[in-house]
């Protein structure tokens, strides 16, 4: 069985970085934000990557936009300054930003009906739904 490799800032998958964000593919077994496991947080490797690639003395500064579950793979955004995060958490928070979930499996679900996600909005009743979508993922050869 093969171990989980989890992110250290000599293997960071950066998809994108400016000035003002920095765009990470977090890795299965990564956690975005510090817990009570103690385990070293996504957020604080990236501000060790940025701290030696830019020689930066003292504190680096980097706003946790949103978060993945740990069991999960893809795409995480961090603000790298203050006016970032502000104007990032509005656009979360307005629902201005377009979030979308995959999910690959073994088999297809036992029908083709409309099914609800088993998470809640937590700030309302409102449920987050799945469709399922009959595709084959080519072989690989």
């Amino acid at each position: 069985m093969s171990t989980k490799e989890i992110s250290t800032k000599n293997n960071l998958q950066i998809l994108h970085e400016d000035n003002h964000i920095i765009v990470i593919n977090k890795r299965v077994g990564d956690i975005v934000q510090g817990d009570k496991t103690g385990d070293k947080p996504l957020s604080d490797v990236v501000k060790e990557y940025i701290k030696e690639k830019y020689n930066k003395p003292g504190d680096v500064f980097l706003g946790v936009v949103h978060r993945l579950d740990r069991p999960t793979t893809g795409i995480v955004v961090f603000a790298k300054t203050s006016k970032a995060l502000t104007r990032l958490n509005e656009t979360f928070k307005n629902r201005e930003t377009q979030k979308t979930y995959w999910a690959v499996v073994k088999n297809c679900p036992p029908n083709e009906k409309q099914y609800r996600d088993w998470e809640t909005d937590r700030k309302s009743t409102r449920l987050n739904s799945s469709h399922s979508a009959k595709s084959r993922m080519p072989s690989s050869a």
